[in-house]
């Protein structure tokens, strides 16, 4: 399904509702310490505004209990949003209610409206608690946009159940549009040599995306702590390294699935989950010894990895390599970063942990596209769908 984008809507004199993700890291002061997901909202609501609409935007953020938290208000958001803007932002008090209603009736084309955090209400993540709470933000707009991927993959009021009362008023925003075109390809046409990178913790979370990626990829790549459960699998000895014993049949499918797979060949040891602690490197088929754990991928790993990556034309990573926060055990996911920095491929990158290395090290700019939304990225690309895209409006 091809849904409706901002271009096919008209918005003068309208006001358009659009979920946003504003879901931002914040400091202990409350005070935003990276505005990229405001920013990445920006050309759609520019674009709202100078085509003569009024718009109310709507997000989440944190984990509230359901009910008014001040730490996860979004206030600093709506002053954040009108430095950037350079005009004022108003800020409701709530998401719903009277006083709510009164002021996005009272906003003029070219004003903007930020509502308080949707999960003060338990109808935003559990419609069927509360729902009401979905008919009363759809009574805020005319038209209604989804530009939210990071919750895309939530059947949530804001994001999946309010489009029914839009009939042919729905549509995704600029920066949907963008993940859906970068993504969809992924899918159904990628250019060849396709190879996927899979880090981070579990397999469990990723068991789906990697059996999907493993009919589309000429190669796939596993790293980070997954990868023990991978080893323990093949009967490598993995000492304290991370392991989901769960998942452990579920990796010996993946590794019989006679699909090109590449684990490490060698990897960096600690004798203590700390930056500070004892490390070494092992070969992987030696095992890790008794009171010891698997931080990082080897260099004889990134070696090997960044020759086939080479070779790629369009590459697909989600998930650190190693343990990153720690610089100690950050080489193997920087080095290979690097590398990708580096290519004449179409490198995607699956959002999340991922997209922080990289802002970390300053290659943001060198990458085709990196995602905002790294559950969104990974259940788009084993579904083929999500509920925040399937409930728009389908273009003609």
């Amino acid at each position: 399904m091809q849904p409706l984008t901002l271009r096919d809507l008209s918005l003068s004199g309208k006001r358009v509702l659009m979920r946003v993700d504003f879901n931002v890291p914040q400091k202990k002061d409350s005070s935003i310490s990276d505005d990229s997901r405001i920013q990445a909202a920006l050309p759609s609501i520019q674009y709202i505004l100078q085509h003569g609409a009024s718009l109310v935007l709507m997000s989440h953020l944190g984990r509230p209990k359901a009910a008014p938290d001040p730490q996860f208000s979004l206030a600093p958001c709506a002053k954040r949003l009108s430095e950037l803007l350079k005009k004022p932002v108003f800020f409701a008090p709530d998401c719903i209610g009277a006083q709510v209603e009164t002021m996005a009736q009272q906003l003029k084309p070219g004003e903007v409206l930020l509502l308080e955090n949707l999960r003060f209400h338990a109808g935003e993540e559990e419609p069927d608690k509360e729902p009401f709470f979905v008919t009363s933000l759809a009574k805020l707009g005319d038209i209604y946009v989804n530009d939210a991927f990071g919750t895309a993959h939530r059947a949530h009021a804001s994001t999946a159940l309010i489009a029914r009362y839009f009939p042919r008023r729905s549509a995704v925003g600029f920066l949907m549009e963008k993940e859906i075109a970068f993504l969809s390809p992924l899918l159904h046409n990628p250019k060849r040599p396709f190879y996927a990178i899979i880090g981070g913790a579990k397999v469990s979370s990723k068991a789906g995306v990697i059996q999907n990626l493993l009919n589309q990829v000429d190669t796939l790549f596993i790293g980070g702590g997954m990868a023990f459960t991978f080893f323990k699998a093949k009967g490598i000895e993995i000492g304290d390294s991370l392991c989901e014993d769960s998942e452990i049949e579920t990796a010996k499918k993946i590794l019989q699935s006679g699909k090109s797979l590449y684990l490490p060949v060698d990897v960096v040891i600690a004798d203590a989950f700390s930056n500070e602690a004892k490390r070494k490197t092992i070969t992987a088929k030696e095992g890790v010894p008794a009171g010891w754990r698997g931080m990082d991928i080897g260099p004889q790993t990134v070696a090997n990895w960044s020759a086939l990556l080479g070779k790629a034309s369009t590459v697909f990573w989600n998930g650190p390599l190693g343990v990153f926060e720690m610089v100690s055990f950050a080489v193997g996911t920087h080095q290979i970063a690097e590398r990708l920095a580096q290519s004449t491929a179409e490198v995607i990158v699956g959002g999340g942990d991922s997209v922080a290395a990289i802002h970390q090290m300053g290659l943001a700019g060198q990458f085709a596209h990196l995602s905002t939304g790294g559950g969104a990225s990974l259940e788009f690309l084993e579904y083929g769908h999500l509920p925040g895209i399937d409930c728009l409006s389908a273009k003609d």
